[in-house]
């Protein structure tokens, strides 16, 4: 079970390639700014993985018109997270949770996917602007969606 509304949201420094070499990604930096949209993805080069982050890259104004950010995280390296965002135009922050630290404390580990090993579950919180967690939804299995509805209704509650 995902980390529950109302808990305060774990924070966390990782790493993510940018054209500018490697930089920190940290939760905190949105605290008392910005409201947090963290989404959490088995793996980059994937079918749904790569619908679900171009079609979030292709509606990032209806986030920033929230007053959010969007972190995406999985247990790729940043190195393979750089290469599938240029090759398929994905623009938000994607953050290398390599050793699977964030994924655990986020409780959304899944097991052993297609048996290739544990990765993130496909998994989307919000976080306000204090670090609580005002949103918490991990999807039945890695081929469905969050409720992204839900999640933009969550941050229009939050202002």
């Amino acid at each position: 079970m995902p980390l529950a509304t109302g808990s305060q949201a774990p924070d966390f420094t990782l790493k993510s390639k940018t054209a500018d070499g490697l930089k920190d990604v940290v939760l905190s930096a949105n605290f008392g700014q910005k409201n947090t949209v963290l989404l959490f993805f088995p793996l980059a080069f994937t079918g749904v993985c790569t619908q679900e982050l171009c079609n979030i890259s292709s509606g990032l104004s209806a986030y920033a018109d929230l007053n959010a950010d969007i972190i995406a995280v999985s247990v790729d390296s940043p190195f393979a997270q750089e290469a599938w965002a240029k090759k398929e135009n994905i623009t938000l922050t994607l953050a290398s949770d390599l050793n699977k630290t964030v994924t655990q404390q986020y409780d959304v580990v899944f097991p052993m996917l297609a048996g290739v090993g544990d990765t993130s579950a496909r998994a989307a919180f919000v976080i306000d602007k204090a670090g609580v967690i005002r949103y918490s939804e991990q999807t039945a299995t890695p081929k469905d969606l969050p409720d992204f509805n839900a999640i933009k209704a969550a941050l229009a509650q939050l202002g």
